[in-house]
């Protein structure tokens, strides 16, 4: 189970704007609380995104503060959006819905990975064979739920309004035969397939590099839409799922993904390597039969 949560997008999108909201109207947080016959930890629970306000919450502080109409009225459209339940929602059982909700409501995507081939572009069996290492204690039951709730993730890809996704894998994770070199040819040809979508880019990072700038994990930053959500920073390991939103941390998290980015193979470059790779795999296989 995760060790930090994140806000969701809109429930972070919602405080930021409440905040500035207020800020306009020319009123400290103590003479806002005051005015709304609230405690001031009460608001500050609500403008840092701590605690979801209820729609009656928010309309109350729009009152107060005043402005725009139109702007009171998608405020308003927000706070009940906060409350929707996506797609995520069918797998609590097995799904920590933080990440799954900042990916989906995410415009960019920027994935390095160094272990195993990311969720969004493994194949069914590729995916299964990971969940069963990684979960040997679970039924059969949680563990073909793990696979479903990994497989609805790909929709995002096949949105038409799907985010921008840029990979860049280590060449660790094509030559490591997760499943055998059957299911690997497999996940291999399907990463040049996705890769063939105008909004997905798959580059590797040819052992020959040697020594590059991510060399100490794996991450993933998420961008979001307009200016108002800054970028954040995913983390997993074995301590569970972190979350960074720091914004000098997220600013080098980008440019180190920038210089990664610089020393890694062209895309078609990297193409190639997968098929060579892939083929290497097919041939081990038929040898094996």
């Amino acid at each position: 189970m995760p060790n930090a949560q994140s806000p969701t997008v809109r429930h972070r999108r919602l405080a930021r704007q409440l905040r500035q909201q207020r800020e306009k109207s020319g009123l400290s947080m103590e003479q806002a609380a005051a005015a709304l016959g609230w405690s001031r930890p009460k608001l500050l629970r609500f403008e840092t995104a701590k605690t979801r306000p209820k729609p009656s919450d928010v309309e109350a502080m729009l009152d107060l503060y005043g402005g725009d109409e139109a702007a009171k009225l998608a405020l308003m459209q927000l706070a009940r959006d906060i409350r929707k339940r996506g797609w995520w929602s069918a797998f609590n059982d097995v799904l920590a819905g933080s990440f799954a909700e900042l990916e989906d409501d995410a415009t960019r995507i920027r994935n390095w990975q160094v272990q195993s081939v990311p969720g969004l572009l493994q194949t069914s069996d590729y995916a299964l064979a990971l969940i069963r290492i990684g979960s040997p204690d679970d039924s059969e039951d949680v563990v073909l739920r793990r696979l479903q709730a990994r497989m609805a993730r790909r929709a995002i890809l096949e949105r038409r309004n799907g985010p921008s996704y840029n990979v860049v894998l280590d060449e660790a994770v094509l030559r490591r035969p997760v499943g055998g070199a059957q299911i690997m040819a497999r996940q291999l040809d399907a990463l040049i397939s996705a890769a063939q979508k105008p909004h997905v880019s798959i580059r590797v990072i040819p052992a020959s590099a040697g020594e590059h700038a991510c060399m100490d994990g794996a991450f993933v930053i998420l961008s979001f839409p307009g200016d108002m959500d800054p970028d954040v920073v995913y983390l997993e390991g074995m301590g569970g799922e972190i979350y960074i939103e720091d914004v000098g941390q997220v600013n080098r998290s980008n440019v180190r993904f920038d210089r990664l980015c610089d020393q890694a193979l062209s895309e078609e470059d990297s193409m190639a390597l997968i098929a060579a790779i892939a083929k290497e795999y097919q041939q081990s296989d038929e040898s094996q039969h």
